[in-house]
């Protein structure tokens, strides 16, 4: 009887510590966000308009409250891309806002003449995002380095992806 009483006590104590361990619930994650370019827009002013993905990484919902990035296209410094978007991320989701700029000269000419040649326009940004995680009462500011190309979109005059 004494074996089947320390079984039960054993058994008891095991079911008591999976219940405790799964009452603390899901893990909340802050992972740091990312962005990039989706598509670059050069519009008939001279200004481009870029559609900036935000990429979610955390387990959480994420408040995206400033964007400062400032770009490199062709090698050149074209400007920052800048914008309070007050946007609601999901947790390991995306979504695009658009930032309008004035590119600087050399800039332009290197984006007219990637569209010219039908090549990659090669570019980099890197700044910072300011967000806040669901819940929270203080927001974080986040480093965002990207390093990629965008590409002339056949049959979108203007437009690089």
């Amino acid at each position: 009887m004494k074996a089947n009483g320390w079984k039960h006590w054993l058994g008891c104590a095991l079911l008591a510590t999976t219940l405790a361990a799964c009452s603390s619930g899901p893990v909340r994650r802050v992972s740091e966000p990312a962005a990039r370019i989706q598509q670059l827009t050069v519009n008939a002013d001279g200004s481009w308009t870029a559609q900036l993905r935000i990429e979610n990484y955390s387990s959480i919902p994420m408040r995206f409250d400033r964007v400062e990035l400032a770009l490199q296209a062709g090698g050149h410094d074209a400007g920052t891309l800048q914008t309070a978007p007050a946007l609601d991320i999901g947790p390991e989701s995306a979504d695009v806002v658009e930032v309008r700029m004035t590119p600087s000269a050399a800039a332009k000419l290197a984006a007219a003449d990637a569209l010219a040649a039908a090549r990659a326009l090669p570019y980099l940004i890197n700044g910072t995002v300011t967000a806040t995680p669901e819940e929270a009462r203080k927001s974080r500011q986040f480093e965002v380095e990207y390093r990629s190309s965008l590409n002339p979109a056949p049959g979108l005059p203007g437009v690089l992806r």
